[in-house]
């Protein structure tokens, strides 16, 4: 290892999520830094930070969330998972990540020491160096929002189907239309009123505009079974899955991404088709953090396929307005926190 390590940072921190997680964040000066890194992990001094959902509904599940607190997580923790940042020091098996480094990546799930704490430690094999011209704050927001939106595709499609995203100006949504136009398939979204010309401008073929729209569900149904493929990132309506099968064809996936509840995977799982479930095959996305993807969404993003739409970059000491923004569902594209000066 090349240099000593830090042992305080500055960090946003909470101990409970009553009434919220950023209701109960504080931010301290002199917070306790991650441990000394060995083997194949990588400290990482955290540059920007952007932020997912993820970031306050894990910890905000109820008692699976207080579980994972007190067990999984630990407190006083650090929220925030996807971060770009430079190389502090490497253990001894992460040889190809030296001091100095522009890397980015994710973790895999909410930690102690998260993206909204001065340092990290990460997996080298879950981090990737930033492609030469690609900004800070872009390449923090690839981590998740990025290669969900990519998973959620890829294997599932071919260059000229037709894919339906349910969701097109959200962070995910926003990242899977242009990988879908990057795989050479056409393109149809929902989105609102406000959003219909930012959609098309990510490469979006077709609109439903769901402000207007009085029923989605027949709008869908009057264009006959031509979609091969639907990623949903919202959950409604409520009928969607079950009614897929009058637009998606048979033999195809219907993939869902983010609900507002448990309670929508759950339903459309278990009903099944004979007693008026959906008739195609439905898969509950799970997320895989892997150095490939980030890769491959940071080449996309360098060569200009994938363009990241920031919604409000924040300053360090403005995180909770962050929180505040990311829980509001009015961010048009990512939000992105400066942790440190690059």
């Amino acid at each position: 290892m090349a240099s000593a390590q830090p042992t305080q940072m500055k960090a946003w921190l909470y101990s409970s999520t009553t009434n919220g997680l950023e209701k109960n964040l504080y931010f301290d000066a002199s917070a306790r830094a991650p441990p000394a890194v060995h083997g194949n992990n990588v400290l990482v001094q955290v540059l920007s930070a952007s932020l997912n959902p993820a970031d306050y509904k894990v910890p905000e599940m109820g008692l699976v969330g207080l579980v994972a607190q007190k067990f999984v997580i630990g407190t006083p923790a650090s929220p925030g998972m996807d971060f770009c940042g430079r190389v502090v020091v490497s253990g001894d098996d992460a040889t190809e990540f030296l001091p100095g480094q522009l890397v980015y990546g994710c973790l895999s799930q909410p930690g102690q020491f998260g993206s909204l704490g001065e340092y990290l430690v990460a997996s080298a094999s879950l981090l990737a160096h930033v492609p030469e011209g690609v900004e800070v704050d872009h390449a923090a927001c690839i981590g998740i929002a990025g290669q969900t939106a990519y998973q959620s595709l890829a294997g599932y499609v071919s260059a000229g189907d037709k894919v339906f995203i349910n969701g097109g100006s959200g962070g995910c949504g926003i990242f899977a239309i242009q990988i879908a136009k990057e795989m050479g398939c056409h393109v149809t979204t929902t989105c609102s009123t406000k959003n219909v010309e930012f959609v098309r401008g990510l490469g979006a073929d077709e609109v439903i505009d769901y402000s207007v729209e009085e029923d989605l569900i027949a709008t869908l149904r009057n264009r006959g079974v031509v979609f091969d493929h639907i990623v949903d990132h919202i959950g409604y309506p409520a009928p969607m899955y079950r009614e897929s099968h009058h637009f998606l064809a048979a033999g195809k996936t219907f993939v869902q991404v983010g609900a507002s509840g448990v309670g929508t995977f759950v339903d459309r799982l278990i009903w099944p088709s004979f007693l008026g479930g959906g008739k195609r095959k439905y898969v509950v996305f799970f997320f895989k953090n892997t150095r490939e993807d980030l890769v491959k969404m940071g080449e996309w993003v360098q060569k200009g396929a994938v363009k990241i739409q920031l919604d409000t970059a924040y300053e360090f000491e403005d995180a909770v307005k962050a929180f505040e923004k990311l829980r509001s569902v009015r961010a048009r594209g990512k939000i992105v926190v400066h942790v440190a000066k690059p």
